[in-house]
């Protein structure tokens, strides 16, 4: 996992200045973010990276805002389900029937790559997701992981940006 840790200064109250976690800052908004990276199959590959989000929290030291996963490409989407097995496989069976990868789609026929199918599961999927952070924890339900669905017809290098503001 590659991170990139970015740290504002607070927004309001005391001059803790960037990266400083003190009491001066109590009470001040501030924005974290860091980017995780990994490696996808393609083809609804669905990665859980509930834990990898946790990670990124503590490192934030933020314990009351909203957490935002953003992927920047237009070929996967980030969601949150009950990473189990039979759940994944009638996702990824709904997905199909909705947006069928064996059927012409007009960028294949403009771009020659065949992936399409990728760009519309996505569109329709979305690219982020907020989740609101209670005294340090994602407010996930019990069967509720966050993960990233990558709909392209390739294996890929993905890097997600998680971001942060609270306080």
């Amino acid at each position: 996992m590659r991170t990139v840790p970015f740290i504002s200064p607070p927004l309001r109250g005391g001059d803790g200045g960037e990266g400083e976690f003190n009491n001066e800052n109590a009470g001040a908004t501030m924005i974290y973010s860091e980017t995780i990276s990994f490696s996808t199959k393609g083809f609804n590959d669905t990665i859980d990276i509930t834990d990898r989000v946790d990670a990124v929290i503590k490192h934030s030291k933020i314990e009351n805002g909203l957490v935002t996963v953003f992927c920047p490409g237009s070929t996967g989407a980030v969601t949150t389900i009950e990473y189990e097995s039979g759940v994944l496989r009638d996702l990824q069976k709904a997905i199909e029937k909705i947006v069928p990868s064996n059927i012409p789609y007009e960028h294949d026929k403009r771009w020659g790559d065949g992936n399409g199918f990728s760009h519309v599961r996505a569109a329709l999927m979305k690219p982020s997701l907020t989740i609101p952070l209670i005294q340090g924890k994602l407010t996930l339900g019990t069967w509720q992981q966050i993960v990233f669905i990558d709909f392209d017809n390739r294996r890929r290098e993905r890097n997600l940006l998680i971001h942060i503001i609270g306080e």
